[in-house]
């Protein structure tokens, strides 16, 4: 009986610390933006010119409903197919909330002089690199998911350039509103 407790109480030991893990918007922000591109839609193939393996630009990527008391936009663009932990492909943050989009190609500089995107921040993906790093999956027979997740936030939080996803998530905890997710699927077939 001893063993069977001491199962349990490690079971629940390991579910609670793996639920403190969790990103703050899993728990706290509802899923109310609704993300869109031209470029594909939700839940379908991506094509190849905005893959690593082809032009490695970056698709256009808009928003709308937008909560009130929105103050500032973020966007996180992950896959999380790849190993243990997802592999980020974009970071986006300091977006003005004026902003109703990114355009299609837009430059992977840290600072983003774009009309209409002033102040904005290309944080360092996952090649250490600023902007946005496209879909490259390895030849494993997977389909993988490209996850561009906007974050309304309820403060100008003005952050330095250089931020991972790490640093942004932990900068952006209890200032996320809403989040809104457009999902992208890639596969590299040889």
């Amino acid at each position: 009986m001893k063993t069977i407790r001491t199962a349990l109480g490690n079971l629940l030991g390991a579910t609670l610390l793996l639920l403190s893990c969790l990103p703050a918007w899993s728990a706290e922000a509802p899923e109310t933006i609704l993300v869109s591109s031209r470029a594909f839609e939700h839940n379908t193939d991506m094509p190849l010119r905005y893959s690593a393996y082809g032009d490695n630009i970056a698709p256009d990527i808009s928003w709308s409903n937008l909560p009130e008391g929105t103050r500032q936009l973020a966007l996180i663009l992950d896959d999380p197919v790849v190993g243990f932990q997802p592999f980020v492909h974009w970071i986006a943050y300091n977006i003005p909330v004026t902003a109703t989009s990114l355009p299609e190609g837009l430059s992977a500089d840290a600072i983003v002089t774009h009309p209409g995107l002033e102040g904005m921040i290309n944080g360092a993906n996952g090649t250490r690199r600023s902007g946005y790093f496209g879909p490259r999956p390895p030849a494993d027979g997977k389909v993988h998911t490209y996850n561009f997740r906007i974050y309304a936030l309820d403060h100008e939080l003005n952050l330095a350039d250089g931020l991972n996803k790490q640093s942004l998530l932990t900068a952006m905890e209890g200032h996320i509103l809403a989040t809104g997710l457009l999902t992208g699927n890639y596969q590299y077939i040889e």
